[in-house]
C-alpha cells in the first residue's frame, strides 16, 4: 500500500518554512510530496507565504526598498498591498518566539538572510534538482470572508495554473485551497491536476448546503482529494470519504501515534512539519519510503 508523505510548508518544524531553502533540504529528505503556500502581491507576483498579511512570526523588517517608503515596516501589512520588492526585503530566515508555546522556535534551524521567494523560483529549484517524482502541492490562499485581503479566485487560479505549465509541472502538481471557488475553477482550467479540497472546523461555514456528508459536497465541488484536519478524521468520516471515491491526505500530523491511528484509519497521505520523524513511522510499518533527492551538482561538475 502506497501513503505518501507531504512535506507542510517544506518542512516547517526543522527549516524556515516557504522557503527554498527550507524546500531544498526537504526534497534532499526525501518526500512525496512538498506543501507550499501561495498568494499573490500588489504587482500580481505569486509569493509563497502561509498568511494573508505579513507575520511577524516568520518575517522581520530589515530596511525599506526604498528611502521614506511609506508603507515600510512592511510586517503586519497585507501581501496584496506590497510589491515583490518590498517584501522582498524582509529576513523569512528566523522563526521569532512570539508565543511561548510555539514549538517550531525550538526546533527549526534558522537561515538568517532568506527572502521570500516567488512561486516561479521554487518551480525553478525543483526542476534543478530533476525532481520528476516529488510533487508540488500548492495551496492558494484564499479567504471569502474577507474580500480586502484576497485575490479574485479566478484570476488567481488562472495565474498559478499558468505558472505550472510554464514550468513543465501542471502534471505532477496539486491545488489545494479552502476556499472552493478554487478548486471548482481549477477543475475546468487542469482536469488532470489534483484538487485537494482543505477542510476545518472553523471555515466549514465557508461553503452552503454542506450536509451530513462533506466530502460528497468537497466531490460535487470538483475536488479529486479531502484534506481535513485530524481531529475530524474518523472511521464516519473515512467511509463517506471512500463513498465519494475521495483519497484522504490528513493535516498537519506531527507525532508518531497520531500517525498510526491516522494509517490505520487508512489515510493516503500524512501532511506533517516533520518528515524525518514520519519516514520512521513508515520504516517502522514496512512502508514504501520517498526517495531523497540529491543535493545539486556545482555548475560545471
Amino acid at each position: 500500500m502506497r501513503v505518501e508523505i507531504h512535506g507542510h510548508r517544506g518542512a516547517r518544524g526543522l527549516w524556515p518554512e516557504n522557503t527554498l531553502p527550507g524546500m531544498s533540504r526537504t526534497m534532499e529528505l526525501g518526500v512525496h510530496a512538498l506543501e507550499l503556500d501561495v498568494a499573490l502581491t500588489a504587482d500580481r507576483r505569486l509569493v509563497l507565504t502561509h498568511d494573508l498579511t505579513v507575520s511577524a512570526v516568520t518575517s522581520a523588517d530589515r530596511r525599506p526598498v526604498h528611502a521614506g517608503d511609506p508603507l515600510f515596516p512592511y510586517v503586519g501589512k497585507p501581501i496584496n498591498s506590497l510589491t515583490l520588492a518590498q517584501l522582498r526585503m524582509l529576513d523569512v530566515g528566523v522563526r521569532l518566539p512570539r508565543h511561548p508555546d510555539d514549538p517550531f522556535a525550538l526546533t527549526q534551524v534558522a537561515m538568517p538572510e532568506t527572502r521570500m521567494p516567488t512561486l516561479g523560483a521554487v518551480l525553478g529549484l525543483v526542476n534543478a534538482y530533476e525532481a520528476e517524482d516529488v510533487r508540488l502541492h500548492i495551496e492558494l490562499k484564499s479567504d471569502p470572508t474577507r474580500p480586502e485581503l484576497t485575490s479574485d479566485p479566478e484570476m488567481f487560479t488562472e495565474l498559478v495554473v499558468e505558472e505550472l505549465d510554464r514550468h513543465g509541472r501542471l502534471g505532477n502538481a496539486a491545488v489545494l485551497s479552502f476556499d472552493w471557488r478554487i478548486i471548482a475553477h481549477a477543475a475546468g482550467l487542469a482536469p488532470g491536476a489534483r484538487r485537494f479540497a482543505l477542510i476545518e472546523l472553523d471555515t466549514l461555514h465557508w461553503h452552503d448546503d454542506l450536509g451530513d456528508d462533506v466530502p460528497a459536497a468537497a466531490r460535487d465541488a470538483g475536488a479529486t482529494t479531502l484534506s481535513p484536519e485530524h481531529i475530524m478524521v474518523d472511521e464516519a468520516l473515512m467511509t463517506q470519504a471512500a463513498a465519494a471515491e475521495l483519497d484522504v491526505a490528513v493535516w498537519t500530523v506531527n507525532e508518531a501515534a497520531l500517525a498510526g491511528r491516522m494509517l490505520d484509519l487508512g489515510v493516503a497521505g500524512i501532511v506533517t512539519d516533520y518528515p524525518d520523524r514520519m519516514r520512521e513511522v513508515w520504516r517502522e510499518r514496512g512502508l514504501e519510503l520517498p526517495d531523497p533527492v540529491g543535493p545539486l551538482k556545482p555548475v560545471g561538475v
